[in-house]
């Protein structure tokens, strides 16, 4: 009897403490969350109520409007509509009434929705009053209109900031979407397009300007050059030898230069001609633990902090996974292997390297004001990672400006600007590759850097990148230095 009167205890026990626990539970959800889940852009009633209430605009830094709100006759007061259709598709996101909210939608719906306030003066004493936020971005159309007609009938991407301050000029990425089809009101018509653009193989809905990693191939080079100059300075002017094979060790594999070509010499040579022998051997020199560092100083590993939801970590592997792997080692100091990076993370090296060392946050949000005209929030600009001294970013911009003036990516220059730049090539399939260029300019004091990627073009070699993507960094890096002479 005693042992049953225990198990009886026991169990009451616990019963209570499960009570006490869903108890707990249901006060969080209530009370300490309730402010934060009913102002979840993805709860469904602040969708909905999106739908009845005014609704800020989203705005360029030159003044057009990508996604304003205006009367509507059909169930809901107003329409979500973006005037500038597919060309921002991937920025603004889109509010939707059967999937919610994505991109600057998503991510400044706090200051896009309506607010009531309080009457503070006297001519409002017995009304309250309901503003919104309106938002203006750092993305200028300008900009973001010729890296659209660049890529024009190609697969690819293209990511302009300015290296000062890390704002957004221009984000674009080929294909995209029209994010019209999925705010519209008819639920039937939102799920059609939405089964739609999941169905393409070629899913414009991902912003693969920050949402996807590829293969950097030998844009990767300038962050091995980096980690030379930065923890190998012995290795910077080292004569590596003329190779058209570079043997690699413990293997009966080799590294061989585009086209069979033979290069060699110091780090300034070898970046000019993109020497795929010289490189991997640097990384050999350098060692596992020097190139992980470096590569993590300039953001690989780390999700880069962008006001935008869902951006993807760029990629290199640890010190251990080249503990029996050397061949890996030099592999990836011409940034193959396992190396995986998204435009907007080349973009950001190259901002780095521009920005004496210094990579600042990236942002789109410039400012938002509400209805009345008070400023609600407004960016400050701030640093994000210290990738390399200034004395030594100097040096590399030297070395990439020397392949611009007289290496891979001539393409790139501008008459009467000094531009610098590194090309690149990775391998696809086949004879396909993606050519890649990262650049910025003018060089005695960076305000544009770019990145740019042009999916399976023909053709293997740094000379692919320099024929694909830079007279595509060319007339970005062009509109981009135009706009800012041009407030």
């Amino acid at each position: 009897m005693n042992n049953m009167n225990g198990r009886s205890r026991a169990m009451g026990a616990m019963v209570l403490a499960m009570f006490i626990a869903v108890f707990v539970q249901l006060n969080v959800i209530q009370v300490a969350r309730s402010d934060e889940l009913a102002n979840d852009p993805r709860n469904p009633r602040q969708i909905e109520a999106s739908f009845n209430e005014p609704r800020g605009s989203i705005v360029t830094i030159d003044g057009v409007v990508i996604a304003n709100s205006v009367p509507s006759e059909g169930r809901y007061t107003t329409q979500r509509v973006y005037p500038q259709g597919s060309l921002y598709g991937h920025i603004t996101g889109y509010v939707s009434i059967v999937y919610g909210t994505a991109g600057a939608e998503q991510s400044f719906n706090d200051l896009l929705s309506a607010q009531t306030t309080s009457a503070d003066t006297l001519g409002s004493l017995f009304a309250d009053r309901t503003l919104v936020g309106d938002v203006t971005l750092t993305i200028d159309s300008r900009v973001q209109q010729v890296a659209a007609e660049q890529l024009a009938g190609r697969r690819g991407s293209v990511v302009a900031l300015n290296p000062q301050t890390g704002a957004i000029l221009a984000m674009y990425s080929n294909p995209t979407f029209d994010p019209n089809t999925l705010g519209s009101q008819d639920q039937t018509a939102v799920r059609a397009a939405w089964a739609a653009l999941n169905d393409d193989p070629l899913n414009p809905l991902l912003a693969r300007s920050f949402r996807e990693v590829y293969s950097p191939g030998s844009t990767f080079k300038v962050v091995t050059a980096a980690a030379a100059y930065e923890q190998r300075p012995d290795l910077v002017d080292k004569a590596y030898p003329q190779l058209s094979v570079l043997d690699l060790p413990n293997t009966s594999s080799d590294l061989p230069n585009f086209g069979g070509s033979t290069c060699g010499g110091s780090l300034t040579e070898l970046l000019r001609v993109s020497c795929n022998t010289g490189f991997g051997q640097m990384g050999i020199d350098l060692g596992p633990q020097a190139l992980v560092t470096q590569s993590e100083l300039f953001g690989f590993n780390s999700e880069p902090p962008i006001d935008l939801p869902s951006a993807a970590s760029s990629a290199f592997s640890p010190v251990s996974a080249f503990d029996q792997d050397i061949p890996a080692l030099a592999q990836s100091a011409i940034g193959q292997r396992d190396v995986r990076a998204t435009p907007l993370q080349m973009a950001l090296i190259a901002a780095g390297i521009a920005n004496n060392g210094v990579i600042m946050k990236p942002h789109v949000l410039a400012e938002a004001c509400d209805t009345t005209g008070a400023l609600l929030r407004q960016y400050a600009p701030s640093a994000w990672r210290t990738a390399m001294s200034t004395a030594n970013s100097g040096a590399l911009t030297n070395d990439m400006i020397g392949v611009v003036v007289r290496g891979t990516a001539t393409r790139a220059a501008i008459p009467g600007v000094t531009v610098a730049a590194k090309t690149g090539t990775a391998q696809t399939f086949g004879n396909s590759a993606n050519a890649w260029l990262i650049s910025f300019a003018p060089a005695e004091n960076p305000t544009v850097a770019i990145a740019v990627i042009i999916e399976d073009q023909e053709g293997l070699g740094d000379i692919t990148g320099g024929r694909y993507a830079a007279p595509v960094a060319k007339a970005v890096m062009e509109a981009a230095l135009s706009a800012q002479s041009i407030p």
